[in-house]
């Protein structure tokens, strides 16, 4: 007869246990939840060393901790594969301007948008920035989000860039919530470039080619040489970096070593998505307004197309990414909140996911797979978490709802009972407890 093994944690009698194996879900495949009816899990240390059904998890661990899940759903931790977590200031005055009838790219031509929120970051200190990041970075977590993805993008300067990175990285070290950084400079036109926007762009995007790519590069290597290094992402659109700007500085990042990602498609369909695809990044962002050619392409790659439902419903707009569309093309899909101060203020991967069922037509069980594994894919993090399986990275959530469907028909309350991270469990009863 087999002795026990000993775990530290075990979490039994769950009413579902989305385990999500597999792999990122292509097209059709997409929702493939794989669940466990009357599932339980095992965790030593921070890794999952067994999943499947109640009798046989607990007749083969004997466990430190056990926590019974009442006949609530078990599922992998959120990944949150698009923010913009670290800015400082607000811009509630554009909302009611947009509410008047103002357009983003109006509001940003006018001196608003980005270079606002610019401003507001560039005179704020590094200790004030850790502080509303976390604040934020703290409500993700809350709400379920295990791993994000963060950008920087409100500085313009390498100064403030890496005073972001900076505040970034603090947050990933020392906070629960694991973050993937992302450098983007090229967010849009610094305020002293300004005047003469045509002129200006081009003069941008020549200092982050030549300075401001080669001057994170050394920085990273001389201060952050035990971490890999960043994603480098351009805000490919209409009014913003052209298609060439965007190429001429996706292919630097390249050259130094950076892994690619790229804003596309949100407004205007300018082929940044089939660039991004070419240059190997590895997701496209928005895609909003993706010309077919482009969905082709991506459904043959493995880039990875990257939704963001709540900021075309935070500008109100009626046109969402064509998720039939990239199904078809047999492309990998995810969803991101795009956390951001202008267009999308929202922590919830949950709201996300209802947004997504509602506006991009997806079903509970294909948000939920977009916003995990998928989502996971999308920050090149899929080995480690994103799925419940042996040997993986023990992030998950037990859910206060009996059965999956509710995440997507449900919004506006969060779901999340309780949080483990590595292993470790938190409490989601208003604040973090260790």
């Amino acid at each position: 007869m087999n002795e026990s093994q000993s775990c530290d944690l075990l979490i039994h009698s769950s009413s579902q246990l989305l385990t999500l194996a597999g792999g990122p879900q292509r097209g059709s495949s997409l929702g493939s939840l794989n669940i466990i009816e009357e599932g339980a899990i095992a965790i030593k240390n921070d890794v999952i060393v067994g999943v499947g059904a109640n009798h046989e998890i607990q007749k083969k661990f004997q466990a430190k901790r056990i926590i019974d899940a009442a006949g609530r759903v078990i599922t992998p931790g959120f990944v949150d594969p698009h923010t913009h977590l670290v800015w400082a200031g607000d811009r509630a005055s554009e909302f009611e301007m947009r509410l008047a009838g103002a357009s983003y790219m109006e509001i940003m031509a006018a001196g608003g948008g980005i270079v606002s929120t610019v401003h507001a970051t560039r005179n704020t200190d590094l200790d004030r920035l850790i502080a509303t990041a976390r604040e934020r970075a703290d409500a993700m977590f809350l709400h379920g989000t295990t791993t994000a993805e963060a950008k920087t993008g409100y500085g313009l300067d390498v100064a403030t860039e890496i005073r972001m990175l900076e505040a970034i990285l603090e947050i990933d070290h020392h906070d629960p919530i694991e973050l993937a950084p992302t450098f983007l400079g090229a967010h849009a036109l610094p305020p002293e470039l300004g005047s003469d926007p045509k002129a200006g762009y081009e003069t941008y995007t020549n200092i982050i080619i030549e300075e401001m790519l080669p001057t994170i590069h050394s920085w990273w290597l001389e201060t952050r040489e035990e971490d890999p290094l960043p994603f480098v992402d351009v805000f490919c659109e209409e009014g913003a970096f052209t298609l060439d700007q965007s190429r001429r500085i996706l292919v630097k990042a390249k050259e130094l070593g950076f892994p690619l990602k790229i804003h596309a498609d949100e407004f205007v369909g300018l082929g940044g998505t089939g660039m991004g695809v070419t240059l190997g990044a590895i997701s496209a962002d928005h895609l909003v307004h993706t010309p077919q050619d482009d969905i082709l392409a991506l459904g043959n790659s493995n880039t990875v197309a990257v939704a963001l439902p709540c900021t075309p419903f935070g500008l109100g707009e009626h046109l969402f990414t064509p998720a039939d569309k990239f199904l078809a093309a047999d492309g990998i899909l995810a969803i991101a909140t795009d956390l951001n101060p202008g267009t999308a203020w929202c922590e919830s991967m949950q709201y996300a996911m209802a947004i997504a069922c509602r506006y991009m037509r997806l079903t509970p069980a294909q948000a939920i797979a977009a916003g995990t594994i998928n989502a996971a894919a999308a920050i090149g993090r899929e080995k480690w978490v994103g799925s419940l399986e042996v040997g993986k990275q023990a992030d998950l959530l037990i859910l206060d709802i009996p059965e999956y469907a509710h995440l997507g028909y449900r919004f506006g309350t969060n779901l999340v009972a309780t949080v483990v991270k590595k292993g470790k469990v938190y409490s989601t009863n208003d604040k973090i407890l260790g």
